[in-house]
């Protein structure tokens, strides 16, 4: 009986061959939870055009928002367990969301499996030029004096640029109002055109208007500068200790993909991020490349789902029942 199980896969090498190295052959779909020209769309379009661009097929990225992400990556969770749609999975929908809504359209664990992490960023701290306040502690003042007439734009209810102003508002004893948007781009429109007064949000989303003078960036979230904006202050040097906040992206699939589809999907992302023209052209959006492999990905996924949920806990921050 070996002897004939050798045989046999003498005369069928291509068995193995094909469950082992899986190839897409029509175009992977990326669904992305959030409106275009954000860091998550930005990313997602650089990694899908370098990943594909050697295969028969581009991948394409279909943006699908709402829910602050909840109706795109639930359309991800219910799609065909063949590796040819994934989610994009940010800390906003795969971490916050379940600690800050009340009925969630997906379950993480249930639901999807983990496939690669793209990157991270920090959140930058932005107003108009026009406005008095030229550094984060200006800013601060200027907002005590004018109470609840500030408000700030944000991504939508239970993102990191929501949730970070309102920690502000308790720490500093601010009245900051809340503004939500679709999407990180919208939000940043509205600071731009004057309709609301601050933002916090990814530095991709911003870092094209605040070189081109559209905004002034006062301070970065994350636990050193951005090398990005290596002009700008943390919030800590700026006095305000234990607020590092670095968002992050990446990708998951329905559950059921079949694991050595989920490999090659990995394989070829993170032959995407080795690229260097990629990884330069991140860096210059404000983005730390990461990758890895997907228990890379999973694992910092879940020790964020623990995080977010003990700072809503510590914070009472009110659930969205939506």
């Amino acid at each position: 009986m070996r002897r004939l199980l050798l045989a046999l896969c003498a005369l069928l090498p291509c068995l193995p061959a094909a469950a082992q190295d899986w190839q897409p052959d029509r175009p992977v779909r990326i669904i992305l939870p959030f409106p275009p020209g954000g860091a998550t769309d930005l990313i997602a379009r650089v990694l899908a055009e370098r990943a594909s661009r050697d295969l028969p097929h581009r991948w394409v990225v279909e943006n699908r928002s709402g829910a602050n992400g909840n109706i795109g990556m639930a359309a991800a969770a219910q799609a065909a367990p063949d590796g040819y749609t994934l989610g994009a999975c940010t800390i906003g929908n795969c971490a916050i969301n379940a600690a800050i809504y009340a009925r969630m359209p997906f379950d993480i664990e249930r639901d999807l499996v983990p496939v690669f992490w793209s990157g991270s960023v920090m959140n930058a701290m932005v107003v108009r030029p026009s406005h008095p306040a030229r550094s984060f502690q200006d800013f601060v003042a200027w907002a005590k004096q004018a109470g609840n007439q500030v408000s700030y734009s944000s991504s939508g209810f239970g993102s990191s640029n929501h949730l970070l102003p309102e920690f502000l508002n308790g720490r500093l004893g601010l009245h900051m109002v809340h503004v939500p948007f679709r999407g990180g781009a919208p939000g940043m429109q509205a600071v731009i055109a004057g309709d609301t007064q601050m933002m916090f949000e990814n530095t991709p989303t911003l870092i094209g208007a605040i070189r081109g003078g559209q905004l002034r960036a006062l301070a970065v979230s994350g636990s050193t500068r951005d090398p990005a904006l290596p002009d700008v202050p943390t919030l800590e040097e700026s006095g305000v200790p234990n607020a590092v906040i670095e968002p992050w992206f990446g990708y998951m699939a329905p559950r059921g993909t079949p694991a050595n589809v989920v490999a090659r999907l990995n394989a070829l992302l993170n032959m995407a991020l080795a690229d260097e023209t990629v990884q330069a052209r991140l860096r210059d959006l404000g983005t730390r490349p990461e990758g890895g492999p997907p228990e890379r990905f999973v694992a910092h996924v879940r020790s964020e789902i623990a995080r977010w949920r003990e700072v809503v806990e510590v914070n009472r921050i009110e659930r969205i029942n939506e």
